[in-house]
């Protein structure tokens, strides 16, 4: 008997062409705006961004210009915004401090042509089997990880003691960089409670910024980390040599900032969707990232993925179209060169107070408060993930390394799924029902089910209400008919789905143990 099986799939039409890209004259006014809006706000985290990874301000800023610009003609999600972010910043400062800037851009090019690879090997729609738990556990360490790395910009160290005496050859006095830092978070988060028609952000930067030029602080500024462009970026490889050794130093960081970023890009789009009530193409998104990431790389930029939280402001402020996202690109590049001076006297308090409000609002507090709620298991995968990020500093790791604990303890689940029932139907005649999925990990509860010491004169395997998954299976119950043949009995296998018993058929050492196998309707 032949079973077959026929599936009906309502396909889904999704437009990503340029249309998306300019809004209708009645929407226009508000897309300009929300585009200068993101432009304001991603200065001051592009900057910070830079910090993170250890360059100049510069690799930064033309980064965020770069990638915002392409992805708003290349991406899958209109309206979204992509620049320079703190999870992929972090993976670059270890190879920066080896190897230097140039390597970091030949990680970004190697980084983006991965991206569009996984972009064409339809990524996008595998990542929708990664855990919650392990997408929660990724986004609070990167809070986490954000939060640390202010430490040493308030003169403090892991320890909490004093790191740095100096910068810029100007003495720095803590207490007012503490003090500055207490403003500006005072300001971030007491402003929008009178008025959300100027970011916050913005505002605390210019009031702490005045306030540090008026009384002469002696704080830390922007200009002391590094130059600040004063003109259009150059176009260029990276001076590196184009060798093995130098594969072998930036692709395990390519890797990671490949996956990285796109889980990044990936999670902010699905924020997107949910408050625009529409759907977007990951796929093209991987594909879009990656061209952005190369040409980021191509003009001197680090690697950047989706900002969640800049992308909330350009749909709030009335971003929908791409041209919101173009717009804030554009509008980042006039700002860079024509405030560069007023940028390089910035204190870097004003930033360190834009972070610490990027890691407060990335850390999922919700996760640790449903936690009594949610299966232990769940919470055992967010808690590990979060762990492996501040230990090795390295988020790619933690995400395989919770993705492969999701594994095993969803196996464990399943595994104890599986029920052998035995019962007597003649007094020679012994009937197992098997119900379960039958698999590498269920296989040991599969034979724990069978009395193979017991011979009858027949015996009846019903695995109607079963299902073999893999080779494992296979020779678990190929096993199970070997030990009851080999001690006399008559053996027959009832109601094997067609998809099991074609796995048997092929798999199985003995191809008559299949012959008294019938497919019939489950029970």
């Amino acid at each position: 008997m032949q079973c077959t099986h026929k599936y009906q799939q309502t396909p889904v039409t999704k437009d990503h062409s340029l249309t998306g890209f300019f809004p209708p004259l009645t929407s226009l006014p508000k897309e300009i705006l929300a585009g200068v809006v993101v432009a304001l706000g991603v200065v001051p985290e592009a900057i910070a961004f830079s910090l993170v990874a250890g360059v100049d301000p510069k690799v930064g800023l033309f980064a965020s210009v770069a990638i915002c610009c392409v992805v708003a003609f290349a991406g899958g999600r209109p309206a979204m915004i992509s620049a320079a972010t703190a999870g992929v910043a972090l993976l670059m400062g270890p190879l920066v401090a080896a190897h230097g800037v140039a390597y970091l851009l030949a990680a970004t090019l190697l980084a983006g042509l991965f991206q569009i690879l996984w972009g064409y090997l339809r990524l996008g729609y595998q990542m929708r089997f990664v855990p919650r738990a392990v997408t929660l556990g990724f986004v609070n360490a990167i809070g986490l990880l954000i939060f640390r790395a202010q430490l040493p910009q308030m003169g403090l160290g892991a320890d909490g003691g004093e790191t740095v005496a100096s910068l810029g050859g100007v003495a720095v006095s803590w207490p007012w960089v503490w003090l500055l830092v207490a403003l500006g978070l005072a300001i971030i988060y007491g402003l929008p409670r009178l008025t959300t028609a100027v970011p916050s952000t913005l505002i605390a930067i210019v009031v702490i910024t005045l306030l540090a030029e008026g009384l002469n602080l002696p704080v830390p500024r922007v200009g002391d980390l590094g130059e600040l462009p004063s003109t259009f970026p150059g176009f260029g490889l990276p001076a590196v040599p184009f060798n093995f050794d130098t594969l072998a130093i930036i692709l395990p960081v390519s890797l990671a900032i490949s996956f990285v970023g796109l889980l990044q890009a990936f999670l902010t789009a699905t924020v997107i969707d949910d408050l625009t009530d529409s759907d977007s193409d990951k796929n093209v998104e991987a594909r879009g990232q990656g061209l952005a990431n190369i040409a980021s790389g191509l003009i001197g930029g680090m690697a950047g993925a989706g900002m969640i939280g800049q992308s909330v402001i350009n749909v709030e402020a009335g971003g929908r179209y791409r041209l919101s996202t173009f717009i804030a690109g554009a509008g980042l590049l006039i700002l860079v060169l024509g405030l560069r001076e007023q940028l390089a006297r910035m204190p870097m308090a004003a930033l360190v107070a834009v972070m610490i409000m990027v890691s407060i609002s990335t850390f999922n507090w919700e996760s640790f408060r449903a936690s009594r709620r949610v299966p232990k298991s769940d919470t055992a995968v967010m808690v590990v993930t979060m762990l492996i990020a501040l230990l090795t500093s390295n988020l790619a790791i933690a995400v395989l390394v919770g993705v492969a604990l999701a594994g095993i303890l969803f196996s464990r689940k399943v595994a104890k799924v599986i029920t052998v029932h035995s019962s007597w139907l003649e007094p020679e005649h012994r009937l197992y029902s098997v119900r379960g999925q039958l698999f590498f990990v269920s296989t040991v509860y599969f034979l724990e089910g069978f009395d193979l010491r017991n011979h009858p004169q027949r015996i009846t395997i019903d695995m109607g209400n079963a299902h073999i998954w893999d080779q494992t299976g296979v020779r678990a119950l190929d096993q199970v008919i070997r030990k009851f043949r080999q001690g006399g009995s008559q053996v027959e296998v009832l109601n094997l789905n067609a998809e099991s018993l074609n796995l048997f058929g092929r798999i199985s050492d003995a191809p008559d143990l299949v012959e008294g196998a019938r497919c019939e309707l489950a029970r």
